[in-house]
C-alpha cells in the first residue's frame, strides 16, 4: 500500500515594511513515510484543573512528565528543526495538554492588505506561492492529529496521512488511504483561532484531492451552527470592511477583524504603506467549537494550553472513553508558513495513568 510523506504547512514571521522576497521553495518529499519507534507520552490525574491561560504555571505542570521532541522539515525554522515538549493531564471530565516549542518569531502578519503610494491597495503575497502555499505572510499555528481508525498510523504517524508531489497541488494532499480510516484533527491557526481561544476541530478521511469538489482533499472540519472566518474582499479597489479603531495593523492594531469590531471601510483613515487585515474572524459554536486554547508567545518560544472533553461523542472525534487504552497522535508545528510544517516525524502514544 504505497502513502507517501508530504511535510504540513506553517506560520507568517511578523515583519514589518516592504514586500518581503522568498527563496526558492523546497519540492515536496516523495518518499514513503518511514517506520520509527513510538515514543511515550503519559497522562497523569489533576487534582485541581489547570487553567487555560497559556502561562504554565499552575501546580500540575510541575509534576505532569515531560516528553521532549523534535521537529523536522519545516519553513522558516533555522535548519528546517525546532525543539518542543508536551505534558498531558486529565481529570474525571476533560484533557489538558501544555505544549511549548521554540520559534524565533511571532507570526500573525497574515496576507494584509498594503495601501501603495498611488492610493491603492494590494493584499501581500508570496512571490513563490503557486497555490495554497504561502510561507512569507502566514500565521503560526500547530496540528495534533489522532488516530481513531488509520491503519498503520502507530508505525509512520501522522505522515501516513500526507502524500507530496500530487497533481493539483504544489506542495501535496493530506488524506487517508481506505474508506472508513478516519483521524481527529485539532488545527491552532494564531490569526484565525487561537487569539479567540479556540482550536479549529476537524478530521482527515479518504478524500482525494478535486479541483472543483474537494480543494481540501481529505481534511475537513467538525460541523459548526455558528462562528468562523471569512476573507475581506477588496470592493471597487478598497478592502471592504476595517477594525472600528481604524489602528493600521503595522501600527498597533490587529491582523484580524473580530466581527463584533467590524465596521465599514474608511481610506481616509489611512496612508501610504499602513497594513490592514484580510480577515474577519468569530468564535466557532457548535461541535467545531469543542477544543479550547490558550497560547503566549515570547522570547522566541509559544507555550500553549489546550483542553478538550474526554468524551464529546462526536464521530469525528476521539473519544478518551477507556484510560486503559493506548491513543496514538502526531505533532506539527508551524512557523509563518501555510503548509510546510516541522513534523515529529515519531507516532506518539499516550497513555493514562
Amino acid at each position: 500500500m504505497k502513502r507517501k510523506a508530504l511535510a504540513l504547512a506553517v506560520l507568517t514571521t511578523l515583519a514589518f515594511g516592504a514586500n518581503l522576497a522568498s527563496a526558492a521553495k523546497e519540492p515536496a518529499p516523495k518518499d514513503k513515510p518511514k517506520e520509527m519507534k513510538p515514543i511515550s507520552v503519559t497522562a497523569v490525574m489533576a487534582s485541581a484543573a489547570p487553567a487555560v491561560d497559556g502561562d504554565a504555571k499552575d501546580a500540575i505542570w510541575k509534576s505532569a512528565p515531560v516528553t521532549k521532541l523534535n521537529a523536522v522539515k519545516g519553513a522558516n525554522f533555522k535548519g528546517g528543526k525546532t525543539s518542543a515538549t508536551v505534558q498531558v493531564a486529565y481529570d474525571k471530565e476533560n484533557l489538558y495538554m501544555l505544549i511549548s516549542y521554540a520559534d524565533p518569531t511571532l507570526s500573525e502578519r497574515r496576507s494584509p492588505y498594503q495601501k501603495q503610494k498611488d492610493g491603492s491597495w494590494q493584499k501581500l503575497k508570496d512571490p513563490e506561492d503557486k497555490g495554497g502555499d504561502n510561507d512569507v505572510y502566514y500565521e503560526d499555528k500547530i496540528g495534533v492529529q489522532w488516530n481513531m481508525s488509520v491503519v498503520g498510523f502507530e508505525k509512520y504517524g501522522c505522515a501516513i496521512s500526507c502524500h507530496g508531489g500530487e497533481p493539483g497541488k504544489p506542495y501535496g494532499n493530506k488524506y487517508n488511504e481506505e474508506a472508513g480510516e478516519l483521524a481527529d484533527l485539532w488545527h491552532m491557526k494564531w490569526v484565525r483561532t487561537g487569539h479567540l481561544g479556540q482550536i479549529d476541530d476537524g478530521y482527515v478521511d479518504h478524500t482525494r484531492f478535486d479541483a472543483e469538489k474537494a480543494k481540501t482533499a481529505g481534511r475537513k472540519t467538525d460541523a459548526k451552527t455558528a462562528g468562523g472566518y471569512d476573507d475581506v474582499k477588496l470592493v471597487n479597489g478598497k478592502p471592504e470592511f476595517m477594525n472600528k479603531d481604524a489602528k493600521p495593523a503595522n501600527k498597533g492594531g490587529t491582523y484580524w477583524i473580530d466581527g463584533a469590531n467590524k465596521v465599514p471601510f474608511d481610506d481616509s483613515k489611512f496612508k501610504a504603506g499602513d497594513e490592514v487585515a484580510s480577515i474577519i474572524t468569530e468564535p466557532f459554536v457548535g461541535d467545531r467549537a469543542d477544543v479550547k486554547f490558550a497560547g503566549k508567545w515570547a522570547k522566541g518560544k509559544w507555550t500553549m494550553e489546550i483542553q478538550r472533553k474526554l468524551v464529546t461523542g462526536s464521530k469525528t472525534d476521539i473519544n478518551f472513553d477507556d484510560l486503559k487504552k493506548a491513543y496514538y497522535f502526531g505533532i506539527a508545528l508551524f512557523d509563518n508558513a501555510q503548509v510546510r510544517h516541522a513534523m515529529v516525524e515519531e507516532p506518539l502514544v499516550l497513555q493514562f495513568k
